[in-house]
């Protein structure tokens, strides 16, 4: 191992290690400890005692029998115990902690929260330090000395990223595919607006990546069928009930409202989607849900196209998911513990550094703003500013201005998203200019 790899080395334990202290402190003491798994705990206990996992009352009834509604839970913070927002495949794979106690299944979540994020974190910069293993290293010690929250609210993004990264490695480095396979399968189930778009890539690149796809899908309705029949035996209207709980989370200053009117995209685990930005230009979920459509699907577009028509390689392959990671992030609901999906940025930025030039500093002026915009302890410092900004002020360019100030996460994901998808357009281009000559 030579000097350069010891050091980026160095950067990544570093980032384990604060992460591991760090986020086990703050769960420990935070007044939102664990409120995402304890919604995914408590729902699946309802469905193994026969109560419908996704009607309100039922499931508080079980969380105070269970003694999971803690005392410095707010009435928001019931809700989102209570009122469950996960498909019932889901449950496919909650079913091994749920039939523990609350204590050990909630210490086992952490530990494999962890465990996986940091195994993802090492292949990702395995992979990088073979181009910049210091820049590799720094830039996964940051993503990981900020992954406080995942641990905190215990949300199944830490774990659906983590694998999804996973399989990303077993299917370009051609090693221990049938695990890449039930990984991407497994992250697919618990999270699709997470890794979906990471899987049509390798549908779209076709041979033997498209292979991979087709292979996933089926792992994937295999594993989330007996979750999908049971809750449909307990529950068989929870179609109509699912979708319930996500409007009361989405009404107007709910939760999951990305306007100015409503806290959930500003506070910890904040919204990092291009409505959160488009809002506080008009807040109409007409225009700033159109609005985002409208950036994003001409994007989404071409980077299909590109994929589709070109020649799979690992170089191009790490570029175009760089790409597409960054921008399955913008169009709809997404959180900064979903920005773990950087992860499979980070080859793309060490071959660019590596190659040396101007676009190497745009790699990394990217790639940094990015990581620092999606970061925990950046936005909790950023969080206290943000609420003494005044948002009534009038005039375009105040707008702008406070857009940008107040959400700079989605815009920086839309630039990064179109430096990449522009590298990966040109170098299709130039491969096919020197296939022709």
């Amino acid at each position: 191992m030579t000097n350069a790899r010891l050091d980026g080395l160095r950067f990544m334990l570093l980032g384990c290690l604060t992460f591991i202290l760090l986020g086990t402190a703050m769960e420990e003491t935070s007044d939102a400890r664990m409120k995402d798994f304890r919604a995914i705990y408590i729902s699946t206990r309802c469905l193994m005692q026969h109560s419908d996992p996704y009607r309100e009352s039922e499931v508080l009834r079980v969380s105070r029998a269970e003694g999971t509604i803690y005392p410095s839970d707010t009435g928001m913070g019931q809700q989102i115990i209570t009122r469950s927002m996960y498909l019932p495949s889901t449950f496919s794979f909650a079913v091994p902690f749920a039939m523990l106690p609350w204590g050990p299944a909630h210490l086992l979540w952490m530990a494999l929260t962890m465990g996986s994020l940091i195994f993802a974190s090492f292949l990702m910069w395995n992979v990088g330090a073979n181009y910049a293993p210091v820049l590799s290293g720094a830039l996964i010690g940051f993503l990981l000395a900020n992954s406080e929250v995942v641990i905190i609210f215990g949300n199944t993004a830490g774990l659906a990223v983590s694998l999804c990264v996973v399989a990303v490695w077993c299917f370009l480095c051609e090693r221990f595919v049938p695990a890449g396979i039930v990984c991407l399968a497994i992250s697919l189930a618990i999270k699709p607006h997470d890794a979906g778009l990471v899987w049509l890539y390798f549908f779209l690149a076709g041979g033997v990546f498209r292979k991979r796809a087709w292979q996933t899908l089926l792992a994937t309705v295999a594993l989330s069928l007996p979750g999908v029949l049971w809750a449909w035996r307990v529950s068989p209207h929870w179609m109509q009930e699912l979708h319930s709980n996500i409007q009361a989370f989405a009404v107007h200053g709910g939760l999951c409202d990305p306007s100015p009117a409503s806290m959930g995209p500003h506070g910890l685990g904040a919204m990092i989607n291009l409505q959160t930005a488009f809002s506080i230009f008009r807040d109409d979920p007409h225009f700033y849900n159109l609005a985002s459509y409208l950036v994003c699907t001409p994007l989404l577009l071409v980077w299909a196209f590109v994929a589709l028509r070109s020649r799979p390689s690992p170089a191009r392959a790490w570029i175009s998911l760089a790409a597409i990671a960054t921008l399955t992030m913008l169009p709809i609901y997404h959180r900064q513990y979903d920005a773990k999906l950087l992860l499979l940025t980070v080859p793309a930025c060490a071959m660019l550094w590596s190659e040396g030039g101007l676009i190497r500093w745009f790699a990394l002026a990217v790639n940094s703003a990015s990581l620092v915009w999606t970061a925990d302890i950046p936005w909790m410092i950023l969080g206290g500013f943000i609420k003494s900004l005044r948002l009534s002020e009038t005039g375009h360019s105040g707008q702008i201005l406070r857009s940008a100030m107040a959400f700079p996460a989605p815009f920086l994901l839309l630039a990064m998203s179109i430096f990449y998808l522009w590298v990966y357009v040109s170098r299709r281009s130039a491969a096919a200019e020197s296939a022709e000559s």
